[in-house]
């Protein structure tokens, strides 16, 4: 089993707190997401009526999926969560401004689950100094390994 990542959230977003989360899947998707094709780099949490859903994240059926049952692998999955941590995450997107962002899906005893990061997004300029940042410590890295040869 692959574990499908949401590599551009940590780019995009600072993640201040991470959550577990199930989801309601088909027999289809479990199978697919088992063999590494799924992706979560366009999607988003989103909050209904005090419950929260996947959006946007594709799941690619398999070839030998059910002939009597139709895929649609960018359907809307439903979270499943604690009625407690669903609140207290309702509250700081509501008030704080954060965003709940998908970090990666894996599974646990033979159930997938979901990191769901409570995020607040950075700005362009942010970006830019973090990537110049991870570049310095490349290079630094690299000059030191060469001066201890």
């Amino acid at each position: 089993m692959a574990n499908i990542q949401n590599r551009k959230a940590h780019f995009d977003y600072y993640i201040e707190e991470k959550y577990e989360a199930g989801l309601v899947l088909q027999g289809w998707e479990v199978k697919s997401i088992r063999e590494g094709r799924a992706q979560i780099k366009e999607a988003h949490v989103i909050i209904r009526n005090g419950e929260l859903y996947l959006l946007s994240s594709h799941i690619t059926p398999l070839k030998t999926a059910s002939t009597h049952e139709k895929p649609d692998p960018t359907r809307t999955r439903k979270l499943l969560m604690h009625a407690r941590e669903i609140n207290k995450l309702i509250g700081k997107v509501e008030r704080a401004g954060y965003t709940l962002i998908p970090l990666d899906m894996h599974l646990v005893r033979g159930r997938v689950k979901l990191s769901v990061g409570l995020a607040k997004g950075k700005r362009q300029f942010e970006k830019r100094a973090d990537e110049s940042k991870k570049q310095w410590e490349r290079d630094r890295s690299r000059l030191l390994k060469t001066s201890n040869r």
